[in-house]
């Protein structure tokens, strides 16, 4: 989706009531559903405004936008975002972009005196794009989250950013604050090589049988037995060896080793006696002279499964040899982590090392190693008590908007990044706890219901000077939400009344009802349309956008426009490397809107910001794998292509547009995939549409080139320990 930078609209009513369970969203009026809108919700609210202004820093060029409707139900895949990591309840952590309806991760509830960490299930999940704030707390974590967004603290839920009185008044993070959680945790591990050998170390040496008999047999030669079996009653485990020995070249058997009782659970085990098999676990088991971290990660993940337990607020790694004792404190001090060694004079000289730090600590070892047997991560019962220093230090505005992702959960909150995180929309029970219900949130869409009244307010202030205003920037104007409350007339009027030149972009076949209104509001103003298609397959099409009309409606579109002799413009946006790119495609594409009369095509390959790319990619390794890693490498620095491929996809595309009369040389006219560009179509100021306006939904214009060149928009990327949400 790009990114779109301007002042979010405020909705106040003049009286500033608001609806029971619905506090958040101020000048709600009702929430509806109708039968001929099914999946649909439509929450109707009066605005206080109605035109957004573009700051001055925005790279858009135009100053002004209007927004009928906030959220949109076209489910584009390439709009969605996030790369927030969700505590989940096996404990591993998740993007939050990667989060399902139905996933199973961490929340809270009151027990008593404590909040304690349960199981909870992801009810909803969408995205949006908010003014971002960042949260600095004492640990070093970093929460990136809008100033409507709300965590908890020991003085209860508090948003980001507020006011102690006035119309921003409610309660807000100061830095007397102290927030929630186990705080900053560790990377995920990889499982290179050296990581592999390192676990097989720890499990290997820590529970297996590993062996070679020599016995003498009267009257024959010397036999030697070699064995070797792990039996385990975790699978979990278990699997993860076998398949760790098996990328080894040492091929393993599989079977019961002890069967399930009234007191015990069954045990499963793997075993060889090949001697060759043996001999090169021995080999991989082998105590390195310098061990990496990957290693050390590895063999603490591979002991604590051998050997390991976790329970009552106690981490603990039990042995009897010295060595695997003395090797696990290092290891655990090489990370930083305070361990000790505790003696209780057993007669087996059995001794721990236990781990200190509470939860905090036991988190970060369990992020850091990635042990296989997840019941010894879960905080399923765990209280929400910590010794992690998560003072809020600094609250600061990044000014910029960013794409954020939400999700609702059973509980109402969630685990982001060590800290507790409160739902900011509950979709089962519609208890709007925020604004802006999401771009993915595509089945809740905010209705300006008074728009036309504010605007003409605004375009009667003698301090309007007519500037250029832009419609579907950012949602479309012309969604299926306009068939039911008709306000662009009303919109198209005003600003036409007022002299005011205005551009509408849309996806949305509804903008051929308000033809002759466009017809007549070119007699008075300075007027640009534009119409994007991007996917001629239909199959292609369903997936990647379920919610608009298909394009061969949109070409219908186009004819009506080319009919009443409206200044229009078609995006063929965005073209997807591998899927769309292919002369064929092109040909049809570029074919089918040259027969439909137009007379200028934007050419424009896909994009991918850094949130953005993510959702697409989700989609991309599920139906096309194949081309994931040709996505990885092109996309790998950068939102948009390299220079090289913008000129192949030009010159790809200059002999389709000849072919169809749609070059400079037949007397058409074209905008290119490199960025050349002809006049008269779309980006024709003197059309009345400005250059580089964007298409709706995600589908990108082509962008100036110093941010075509720019590896990313700053302050869109998350690190480890920084939040993107609502």
């Amino acid at each position: 989706m790009e990114v779109m930078r301007w002042d979010a609209q405020r909705l106040d009513l003049e009286d500033p009531s608001t609806l029971p369970g619905m506090p958040s969203i101020r000048g709600l009026l009702r929430s509806v559903q109708v039968p001929e809108f099914p999946g649909l919700t439509f929450h109707e609210v009066r605005s206080r405004s109605a035109l957004n202004h573009v700051p001055g820093e925005s790279a858009m060029p135009f100053p002004w936008t209007i927004n009928p409707y906030r959220g949109c139900s076209h489910s584009c895949v390439y709009c969605l975002s996030g790369d927030t990591l969700i505590l989940m309840a096996d404990g591993r952590q998740k993007p939050i972009a990667d989060l399902r309806v139905g996933d199973q991760i961490v929340g809270t509830e009151r027990r008593g005196t404590y909040r304690h960490y349960v199981t909870t299930e992801v009810l909803a999940h969408w995205s949006t794009v908010k003014p971002a704030h960042r949260v600095t707390l004492a640990d070093g974590t970093e929460l990136v989250a809008s100033g409507d967004h709300r965590f908890l603290t020991g003085r209860g839920w508090k948003h980001v950013t507020g006011a102690m009185s006035g119309a921003e008044q409610r309660p807000h993070l100061t830095t007397n604050d102290k927030l929630l959680g186990f705080g900053r945790s560790a990377a995920p591990s990889t499982a290179c090589a050296e990581y592999r050998r390192g676990y097989l170390t720890g499990m290997v040496r820590g529970d297996a049988n590993l062996k070679v008999y020599r016995y003498l047999r009267a009257g024959r030669a010397h036999g030697d037995v070699h064995r070797f079996r792990l039996a385990l009653a975790d699978p979990e485990a278990l699997v993860r060896t076998q398949d760790y020995l098996a990328r080894e070249g040492v091929r393993t058997d599989e079977f019961t080793f002890a069967p399930a009782t009234e007191k015990r659970r069954a045990m499963t085990a793997i075993r060889t006696s090949a001697a060759a098999s043996v001999a090169r676990i021995r080999e991989l088991v082998d105590w390195p002279t310098e061990p990496t971290d990957a290693w050390k990660r590895g063999f603490l993940a591979g002991i604590f499964d051998a050997e390991g337990s976790r329970s009552q607020g106690v981490l603990r790694i039990s042995n009897a040899d010295d060595e695997m004792l003395g090797r696990t404190q290092a290891a655990f001090a090489s990370f930083g982590f305070d361990a000790v060694l505790e003696d209780r004079g057993l007669a087996n000289r059995v001794r721990t090392v236990r781990l200190r730090g509470g939860l905090r600590e036991h988190v970060r070892f369990l992020h850091l190693t990635d042990p296989a047997i997840r019941r010894k991560c879960a905080l399923d019962g765990v209280a929400v008590k910590s010794d992690a220093d998560l003072r809020v230090r600094r609250i600061e505005p990044l000014n910029l908007e960013m794409p954020m992702f939400d999700i609702t959960t059973g509980t109402g909150d969630f685990i982001a990044n060590g800290v507790v995180s409160h739902n900011c929309f509950a979709r089962k029970t519609h208890e709007w706890l925020e604004f802006d219900s999401g771009r993915d949130f595509d089945t809740q869409v905010v209705v300006k219901t008074n728009l036309v009244e504010v605007l003409r307010k605004e375009l009667a202030r003698p301090s309007w000077q007519r500037e250029h205003v832009a419609l579907g920037t950012n949602t479309d104007p012309y969604q299926r939400a306009e068939g039911r409350y008709k306000l662009m007339p009303g919109v198209i009027r005003a600003l036409a009344d007022s002299g005011t030149p205005f551009s509408i972009l849309t996806k949305g076949t509804l903008l051929r009802r308000d033809v002759p209104l466009l017809a007549e509001a070119a007699q008075e103003v300075p007027l640009g349309l534009g119409v994007s298609m991007a996917i001629w397959d239909d199959e292609l099409h369903a997936a990647l956008e379920p919610g608009v009309p298909t394009p061969r409606a949109r070409l219908d579109l186009v004819r009506a426009l080319a009919d009443a002799g409206l200044p229009y413009g078609v995006f063929l946006a965005p073209v997807l490397p591998g899927l769309t790119d292919d002369e064929e495609s092109l040909d049809a594409a570029i074919g089918a809107i040259a027969a439909a009369g137009a007379t200028g095509v934007t050419v424009i390959p896909l994009h991918l910001r850094p949130g953005a790319r993510e959702w697409f990619m989700a989609w991309l390794r599920s139906a096309h794998p194949e081309l994931v890693p040709r996505y990885e490498r092109m996309y790998a620095r950068r939102a948009y292509v390299s220079g090289e491929y913008r000129t192949w996809l030009a010159r790809q595309v200059a002999p389709v547009l000849a072919r169809h009369g749609l070059d400079r040389q037949s007397g058409g006219t074209a905008r290119q995939a490199d960025g050349s560009a002809a006049t008269g179509v779309p980006g024709d100021e003197e059309a009345g549409f400005p250059t580089g306006s964007l298409p709706t939904g995600g589908l990108p214009g082509v962008p100036p080139k110093e941010e075509r060149e720019a590896p990313s928009t700053p302050g869109t990327t998350s690190e480890p320990d920084q939040l993107s949400l609502l």
